[in-house]
């Protein structure tokens, strides 16, 4: 079962801060279920893009704690899946830490796309960025978690 997801982008202040908010929202009803994020290139201790807080407690997520760590070697190790946000980002993390290899995906990679940078762009790129983590949760979702079913006693 994939219960540690890690999530990547560039900066770790913009997408991987959101795509981390959604799952660990999406997900906060699985004791086991644990996400984090990070950067390959991280502004280590920046909190998240004011646009990113915003969007996300307009969904009622609030990712105003988060702070900017960069990717390690430690961190792939403890992850069962890392999600990276564009193509490019795999190698970027399998450089810094290549016992990843096999672990490492696009967000998009069911859909095939990839979550383009908003970083000092529009609110409207935020939003899309914003919709594309979503639907690749959606896909990662059905392909790897299903729903969680209560047993009724009777």
């Amino acid at each position: 079962m994939i219960d540690r997801v890690l999530v990547v982008c560039v900066g770790n202040i913009c997408r991987s801060p959101m795509a981390e908010g959604l799952l660990r929202a999406r997900f906060a009803r699985r004791p086991r279920f644990q996400v984090s994020s990070a950067g390959v290139s991280a502004m280590a201790g920046y909190p998240a893009d004011p646009e990113a807080v915003a969007l996300m407690k307009a969904r009622g997520i609030d990712i105003s704690g988060h702070r900017a760590r960069q990717l390690t070697p430690e961190l792939v190790a403890t992850h069962d899946l890392v999600l990276v946000m564009e193509r490019g980002h795999e190698a970027a993390v399998l450089a810094i830490a290549p016992q990843g290899r096999g672990k490492v995906h696009t967000l998009g990679k069911f859909g095939n796309f990839d979550v383009p940078d908003p970083y000092r762009q529009p609110r409207e790129a935020f939003e899309e960025a914003l919709r594309l983590c979503e639907r690749g949760i959606d896909d990662y979702e059905r392909a790897f978690w299903p729903p969680v079913v209560r047993k009724v006693h009777g």
